[in-house]
């Protein structure tokens, strides 16, 4: 996922929005700036994620930096513990510092907080999904940040799946047109969803062959009754308003995944520094 090219079109725009025409502070310290060496430091637990994204930024702006991670993408972290050591060119490391930390930071929070949902539902087959509900620009590097948490990627964007939403039936006039419609336009391989608002619409998705059922902003009650008339017909997917501290509810019905876009549109940055290390 991160050898897309987006992820260096990110970078470059991320590079670009902080130093623009370069940095006034480093610039004037220069001549008084020796090499040095510094730390990545955890300030409170959380789940990492980004090293890969870091290791091709400071590749990008200067390939004499030795940027060394001491842990690992999806490793648990606890307060205190050193990410990383980084070496090299003082002037540089400080001039990227900050961009550094909003990667590590927003992808670790991600990651961090996707886990939280799936350890909630542990000795289950659900599977956590995300959205398109992501920072636009940066879906990619979300949707990588969601795998590292322990969290399923539901499609990257409209071109690699097929979602029959609300909208779409309502423009249509049914759930049993749009389906034969889509149908004979996508490849054979392609997996077929209806989004449903209530039981009538499950029953017109099963009858026109959806290959995956969501039941969206069903209550407890619905999703039972939606469980039994589907009966393994199709997969079946729970998705709105789907919070953590309610998520182990679910346990007790035969779904097969439940999407969340709070994953990646209301989660929490981790806190994360860089201290010096020593001169070299």
């Amino acid at each position: 996922m991160l050898n897309s090219p987006l992820v260096d079109k990110i970078i470059d725009l991320a590079l670009l929005e902080d130093i623009g025409s370069g940095d006034l502070t480093t610039k004037s310290l220069a001549p008084f700036l020796k090499r040095a060496k510094y730390y990545l430091i955890a300030k409170e637990e959380f789940i990492l994620c980004g090293l890969p994204v870091i290791n091709d930024l400071f590749y990008k702006v200067d390939r004499n930096i030795k940027f060394i991670p001491l842990k690992s993408d999806g490793d648990l972290i606890n307060k205190g513990e050193k990410i990383a050591e980084i070496s090299g060119d003082t002037s540089t490391i400080l001039m990227i510092e900050r961009t550094v930390l909003n990667f590590l930071q927003r992808l670790s929070g991600i990651a961090t907080n996707t886990n939280k949902y799936v350890n909630a539902l542990k000795g289950t087959n659900i599977k956590i999904l995300d959205t398109r509900k992501t920072t636009p620009g940066l879906r990619i590097l979300e949707k990588y940040a969601v795998k590292v948490g322990g969290g399923t990627n539901h499609r990257i964007g409209l071109f690699d799946g097929v979602m029959l939403k609300d909208t779409h039936i309502d423009a249509v006039g049914s759930i049993k047109k749009a389906v034969e419609i889509v149908r004979k336009n996508i490849p054979v391989t392609v997996k077929i969803e209806v989004e449903t608002r209530n039981l009538q619409e499950v029953k017109e998705a099963l009858e026109a062959g959806a290959d995956i059922i969501m039941l969206d902003n069903f209550d407890i009650k619905d999703i039972d009754e939606a469980c039994k008339l589907i009966n393994k017909r199709a997969k079946i997917e729970v998705s709105g308003g789907i919070t953590l501290e309610k998520i182990e509810i679910y346990k007790n019905y035969p779904i097969d995944f439940i999407s969340i876009g709070a994953l990646t549109n209301n989660f929490k940055s981790v806190d994360i520094s860089m201290r010096f290390g020593e001169l070299l």
